[in-house]
């Protein structure tokens, strides 16, 4: 994982304010609202919090992080760096209800995991827990239209829990696809990482053997754009997942030009739950109004919310 640069100063701030700031953001932005917790209703974000555990954060860093996760129910986290210390720093600061579950490192010295909040037993883990590996026998099937280079492998295996939260059996995937640049190379590698999550994604819920049939794939997809015609996103699609409208149109990376982190499935029992309502919280409108084009904490969150019963 590389490093990001320190900035050359420091900034102290109150973090009171800052969750204030935060909250009110939340409850009074334009397209910023995030619904509220509630028994019958299940709330899913996904969060890449750039180099977490390599940054040299403080204590009042993961108080905020951990009050933005603290809204959901669940939050699928990736680049998590091996060295557990900031995972941990934001357990410390969660509510005791929140659990975490966290795969071994991958490519880039990365780990991906789940927060999930445990209040009133509304979520409980599953048996079947992994990641997507494709055995080498079976590279020849990953191949995409005009794409020329061989699939030999994620860079960072797909990480995969499966949850229960009222009558409704899922399996999650937390995705944190290879990058790279924005090479022809890099871009095709990124594509064929993208159509072998859909196709193992698609195969295991045709399966007569399926563990669950509803799959919720989620994470950083380094996509440029949710448009017809862009190469990573029509890899994603090309075996059925889809991805719901979000209910604003806000950008999920640094550069505000890009759309990043999604959330997708399959027609059927997770469709038909989806309540519709599912976007973007880009909280540096919130924090540190003054060094807010200086700060960069990568990626924003993409959240949607579902019916249980």
């Amino acid at each position: 994982m590389i490093s990001f640069p320190r900035p050359p100063f420091t900034y102290n701030y109150q973090v009171d304010i800052e969750i204030n700031n935060l909250k009110n953001y939340k409850n009074t932005a334009p397209g910023r609202a995030i619904p509220s917790k509630s028994s019958n209703h299940l709330l899913i974000a996904t969060w890449n919090i750039a180099n977490l555990g390599l940054q040299d954060r403080n204590d009042n860093d993961y108080q905020l992080i951990a009050e933005m996760i603290s809204w959901f129910d669940m939050v699928a986290l990736q680049e998590v760096y091996d060295n557990l210390i900031g995972l941990r720093s934001i357990m410390q600061n969660l509510p005791p209800s929140f659990k975490v579950i966290f795969s071994d490192k991958a490519g880039n010295n990365e780990r991906s995991a789940f927060l999930y909040d445990t209040t009133s037993d509304k979520i409980t883990p599953l048996e079947k827990f992994g990641e997507i590996a494709v055995p080498p026998k079976d590279h020849k099937y990953i191949k995409f239209p005009n794409v020329q280079q061989k699939f030999t492998g994620f860079d960072r295996n797909p990480f995969l829990v499966s949850f229960k939260a009222g009558d409704l059996r899922f399996l999650l995937v937390n995705v944190h696809l290879f990058y790279g640049g924005d090479s022809k190379k890099d871009r095709e590698r990124r594509a064929l990482e993208a159509y072998a999550t859909s196709r193992w994604a698609d195969l295991r819920q045709k399966s007569k053997n399926a563990y669950v049939r509803d799959i919720i794939v989620l994470g950083d997809f380094n996509l440029p754009k949710v448009e017809p015609g862009d190469l990573i996103y029509s890899a994603l699609r090309r075996r059925g997942l889809r991805r719901p409208l979000h209910s604003t149109r806000i950008y999920s990376n640094i550069s505000n030009d890009k759309e990043y982190d999604q959330i997708m499935f399959f027609p059927g029992h997770t469709k038909k739950d989806f309540t519709g309502k599912m976007g973007i919280f880009d909280f540096d409108g919130a924090l540190f109004p003054d060094l807010w084009q200086t700060r960069t904490e990568k990626q924003f969150r993409s959240f949607l919310r579902y019916y249980i019963s």
